[in-house]
């Protein structure tokens, strides 16, 4: 006797196989996701800078301008809005929580004064800039996009931040700060340059995530709907320490 000649057995095998295998299946799925929560003994992921080189230049110079603010890094726009309803906030963080910008200057009291993206390889999409904007300028936040190669004025930035109207007393106290603030970085780098020669050692560069190339790296399609993810692709533009 054999199954095909017994086609009620068939009948009965046939399903219960089945059940078994989408069990099976299905366990194996819930022991896969199991392990994917479970936190690693040894986390596979290595420390690096908060900006690349591009940003770098940009935060130095806005942290002259705004001598008498605080400059924050990346810092979502979900940190510092709120929803005029209570019930719609989880809808509104839905969309919102993953925009952010690159700076934003707060003042002692943790209040943004206003807003700066800098683009990456691949820019910032149309509808991107187009969402912040009418989002910051509604709340009363200026929103700008700079380069560090075409940067404003400081007494423009500030104009338009902090309503500031420069006089010449202003202007002649801002420049001898200014001036002071890079002698300063001057001794600092001559000071560091010394304790490398006389460690015959150098610094690591700001970029250290393994395998990072040059600008001429392939950007990835996995990034950020809003900007480059720089945890999914490396952003620096280039290697090299910077001060």
């Amino acid at each position: 006797m054999t199954l095909w000649n017994e086609p009620w057995l068939l009948a009965v095998l046939v399903p219960a196989l089945l059940a078994i295998g989408a069990m099976l299946y299905r366990a194996w799925e819930d022991r896969k996701a199991r392990a994917r929560r479970r936190i690693p003994k040894q986390w596979p992921l290595d420390t690096r800078a908060v900006t690349n080189s591009e940003e770098l230049l940009v935060w130095h110079w806005l942290s002259r301008a705004f001598y008498d603010h605080h400059v924050m890094i990346k810092l979502p726009v979900t940190r510092f809005t709120l929803p005029r309803e209570k019930d719609e906030g989880m809808d509104w963080y839905r969309l919102l929580g993953g925009v952010y910008c690159t700076f934003s200057v707060c003042k002692a009291d943790g209040r943004v004064v206003g807003c700066l993206d800098v683009p990456g390889r691949s820019g910032i999409p149309r509808s991107t800039r187009q969402l912040k904007h009418s989002l910051l300028t509604q709340c009363g936040l200026p929103y700008w996009v700079v380069r560090s190669n075409s940067l404003p004025t400081v007494s423009e930035i500030r104009g338009e931040f902090l309503g500031e109207v420069p006089t010449p007393e202003i202007l002649r106290d801002r420049e001898q700060e200014e001036r002071a603030m890079i002698a300063a970085q001057t001794n600092l780098r001559s000071a560091l340059n010394r304790q490398r020669s006389n460690r015959h050692s150098d610094f690591s560069p700001l970029s250290t995530w393994p395998g990072s190339t040059t600008g001429d790296s392939k950007v990835s399609d996995l990034g950020s709907q809003w900007q480059d993810n720089s945890f999914l692709m490396p952003l620096d533009s280039r290697k090299g320490d910077l001060l």
